[in-house]
């Protein structure tokens, strides 16, 4: 994911201090803190992605 295309969450606030980035080649979804984009991030396929956005929706 050296090269990926970061894309900033459509929900993030104007603030800046609640956002996440997106990333994706297909097959993984890449996911971090925009605050932090050196730092840790966390990779799922993206059916998992999926599911879990599904999963939000409902909350």
């Amino acid at each position: 994911m050296s090269a990926a295309v970061w894309k900033k969450a459509s929900r993030s606030n104007e603030s800046g201090d609640a956002c996440i980035e997106l990333a994706s080649n297909g097959e993984i979804v890449a996911i971090r803190d925009s605050k932090d984009p050196g730092g840790p991030k966390v990779l799922v396929s993206s059916g998992e992605f999926r599911r879990l956005a599904e999963m939000l929706k409902d909350l």
